[in-house]
């Protein structure tokens, strides 16, 4: 049903509230929005909100709100509002699907380049007044392996064939071919993708299927030479089992943009680990990142007005 714009109001809980609601002044002048960037003022508007604008969804006043007719996630994931899915299954949900790869893209080829150099060795030799020279073999004699292959892993398989590597995948559904995947393999087959690649890069989305999907067993199964890089969740890997495997040495090294606990608490190990690049979940911010998303929720406003399906839809009951 299409809905008129003055009876249209948005609520934008966001950092960049005020951003967005210039944005939507401009292109929807008659569309009423709200900026709550804070939980007080949020707390405040959510009974009025038609449309909700935020990067979680806040399950602790769903019973709030009480006109919300759609949730627009300014993240890929939305693995907050999955908790209550059966609650708000009336809720029309989408995301911001398919502004991140490149950027991400960006950041994993970066981290295996500077995993397979190891630069962390080259920053202490330099602060040593070392001339250490060695050999490195290229890239292009490597294979990376992408662990989910959606709109932001499919752009890394890309860009990593681009510089010659060989490229394997993993997804839910392999009956079609995904381009820059030489080789792919079944969700369930990880046992025999993993020991064959030098990089393996964790690009799942956050469902209750994904929690804790990689852990010791699967650690198990990749080569002593190679690295994983996470910029999923953190949830995704079992951290401790992960700690004890870099520990051990049974993998080379990691590059990792996301952990179980955000900020990544004082006290892990993993942050004086020599083997370790540690980011603070930021693989996925490019400078533009507000005009990205309202590439994508403009368009859907215009829709939403018209009656018409939204893009970037996400199904509740898969999660993604």
């Amino acid at each position: 049903m299409a809905a008129e714009s003055n009876d249209l109001t948005i609520v934008l809980h966001h950092t960049a509230a005020d951003a967005y609601a210039r944005l939507i002044a401009e292109r929807f002048p008659q569309v009423r929005t709200i900026a709550a960037p804070d939980p007080e003022r949020l707390g405040r508007h959510i009974g009025e909100a038609d449309v909700l604008l935020a990067s979680r969804f806040p399950v602790e006043l769903f019973d709030q709100a009480k006109k919300l007719r759609w949730f627009q996630s300014t993240l890929a994931g939305v693995d907050s509002i999955l908790a209550i899915r059966d609650r708000a299954a009336h809720i029309t949900v989408t995301n911001a699907r398919g502004i991140h790869g490149d950027v991400i893209a960006d950041y994993v080829m970066a981290g295996a380049t500077m995993l397979h150099w190891n630069f962390r060795r080259f920053d202490r030799e330099q602060a040593e007044r070392k001339w250490n020279p060695r050999y490195v073999a290229p890239l292009a004699d490597k294979t990376l392996g992408v662990v989910g292959l959606g709109s932001i892993g499919a752009t890394i398989a890309r860009r990593a064939k681009s510089t010659g590597m060989r490229v394997l995948g993993s997804k839910r559904d392999v009956s079609a071919p995904v381009e820059g995947v030489d080789k792919l393999f079944a969700s369930d087959a990880l046992h025999a993708l993993l020991p064959l690649c030098d990089f393996v890069v964790l690009a799942l989305p956050a469902t209750s299927e994904t929690v804790g999907l990689f852990g010791a067993a699967e650690l198990s199964l990749m080569r002593r030479d190679s690295y994983l890089i996470n910029i999923a969740r953190g949830n995704v890997i079992a951290e401790a089992e992960l700690i004890n495997t870099l520990m051990a040495g049974a993998i080379a090294g990691a590059m990792l943009d996301v952990f179980e606990r955000e900020p990544l608490p004082q006290d892990s190990p993993l942050w004086g680990m020599p083997n370790v690049i540690a980011t603070p979940h930021v693989a996925g911010s490019p400078t533009n990142y507000t005009e990205r998303v309202f590439s994508i929720f403009g368009e859907n406003i215009g829709r939403f007005l018209k009656g018409q399906t939204l893009n970037n839809l996400v199904d509740l009951k898969r999660g993604y």
